[in-house]
């Protein structure tokens, strides 16, 4: 029983522990690889695309199959002499069939290199969804830091509104001040409660999306902080264009595009392949036995020496191994008219192949796109993080002014609630600016192939 408590008491420590836990933003995104359906399905998909290619190999090798029957005969029937009577038989037959193609227009080997391509293409579309959900879980991550900074923020200015109304409310029970002031300081300080309140719930929420994302429970979920550079240390890429050369030699969209253009120029061979004709090799072996029901397995022959007609035994296995027999041959097959479907098959491939390499330039359109947009993203995004920086040491200094003036009286209630409210403007638009340009600077990391979740 104390083994039983014992062994109970370490579980539910190991998984406290594991709820309190603050996850890293690496392994945030390694679990959520690990454990994400759409990524096992692509999994799964790779491993029926290596199955397709073990089956393309065996086209190449010859079929081999038996064939075994039974059946009773009521009535008239063939002998094993070749004479018609009339009796009830039971029969066996036996027989080993053999086929191979030889040639078929290199179909068999044009359906290999699709299977092939088939594989590549499935690891393709994994890498593709292990590129999005990345990203994916990166940025719910930065959501969850930017949320915790909005409620740290929100927390200290409910902390000065408190000082404030303690001070407000030993002014007016001094005289000094008018109820009207202590209201304003009251109603000040409930506002930010309130703000409290929001950005926690703001809070909760980003977690829970992060949780959901990784498929756990959000109880006690938590994550940690990650380091932000200053923009100039971070910002790497000299234009656009370096960026988007790159992104051609890494991105699985482009490369799945390509195989697809490859992808064309096989069917198309495939398609041309059935106007030229097939050989194939044929092999058999069958033999049978028939005995008369109720009677015993003997034929009557006549002795060569005497003349007379004796009983010789022709039993089950005399019968096998006198009726066995063989034959083996090709077959040529060539086509003549097939209702201009071969032909309509080919050119319906070759547009199919268009259709493919325009797929593949509009593929490299949007990225290029994308990859230009990002940058200039970025480059604001980081001018933006700048400006912030400045203006958020301006007004930091211009609060502790405020401060020192309002605590000796020469700055009214109003003044200071103006200074204080840009102060906190400062502080939202910098902690805005801050995991914005962190987000875009990894959106352009994710392009140039570089890893985003350091």
């Amino acid at each position: 029983m104390k083994t039983k408590i014992v062994l109970l008491v370490t579980l539910l420590s190991t998984c406290s522990l594991f709820a309190q836990k603050q996850w890293t933003l690496k392994e945030c995104v390694d679990y959520a690889l690990k454990n994400n359906i759409t990524i096992k399905q692509n999994e799964v998909n790779v491993q029926l695309a290596e199955k397709d290619v073990a089956i393309a190999k065996g086209n190449f090798l010859p079929t081999l199959s038996g064939s075994a029957t039974q059946n009773v005969n009521f009535g008239s029937f063939i002998g094993q002499d070749g004479s018609r009577i009339s009796r009830d038989t039971r029969g066996n037959s036996f027989g080993l069939s053999s086929n191979a193609t030889l040639f078929n227009g290199n179909r068999n080997k044009n359906t290999l290199k699709q299977s092939k391509l088939g594989v590549e293409g499935s690891k393709l579309d994994l890498e593709t969804n292990i590129n999005n959900i990345s990203l994916n879980v990166v940025q719910t991550y930065l959501n969850v830091l930017f949320a915790k900074e909005n409620l740290n923020v929100a927390k200290v200015q409910a902390e000065i509104s408190k000082k404030q109304i303690e001070r407000a409310q030993a002014q007016f029970d001094a005289g000094a001040i008018p109820k009207g002031d202590l209201l304003n300081v009251q109603s000040t300080s409930a506002n930010d409660l309130q703000n409290v309140i929001v950005q926690e719930n703001t809070l909760n929420i980003a977690l829970l999306q992060l949780a959901q994302l990784l498929q756990i429970s959000p109880e006690g979920f938590d994550v940690v902080s990650v380091a932000i550079d200053a923009p100039s240390a971070a910002f790497l890429y000299r234009s656009s264009k370096e960026v988007y050369n790159q992104a051609l030699t890494n991105r699985p969209e482009i490369s799945r595009a390509k195989l697809n253009v490859e992808n064309a120029d096989l069917t198309i061979d495939l398609a041309k392949g059935a106007l030229l004709p097939t050989l194939s090799f044929f092999a058999s072996a069958n033999t049978s036995y028939q005995t008369v029901l109720g009677e015993k397995d003997v034929l009557p022959v006549q002795d060569p020496t005497t003349g007379d007609i004796i009983l010789q035994r022709n039993g089950f296995f005399t019968q096998l191994d006198g009726n066995l027999g063989y034959s083996a041959g090709l077959s040529l097959n060539i086509p003549i008219f097939s209702g201009f479907q071969n032909k309509n098959r080919i050119s319906r491939s070759v547009i199919s192949k268009k259709a493919s390499e325009l797929e593949l330039e509009n593929q490299k359109l949007q990225l290029q796109q994308t990859i230009e947009q990002a940058y200039l993203d970025a480059k604001a995004a980081a001018k933006t993080f700048e400006a912030a920086e400045i203006s958020l040491e301006a007004q930091k200094e211009a609060f502790k002014n405020a401060q020192v003036s309002y605590d000796y009286g020469s700055m009214t209630q109003f003044d200071f609630d103006q200074v204080r409210n840009r102060l906190v403007n400062a502080e939202g638009a910098m902690i805005r600016a801050k995991y914005d340009y962190v987000f875009k600077t990894k959106v352009l990391k994710f392009y140039f192939g570089e890893s985003i979740v350091d």
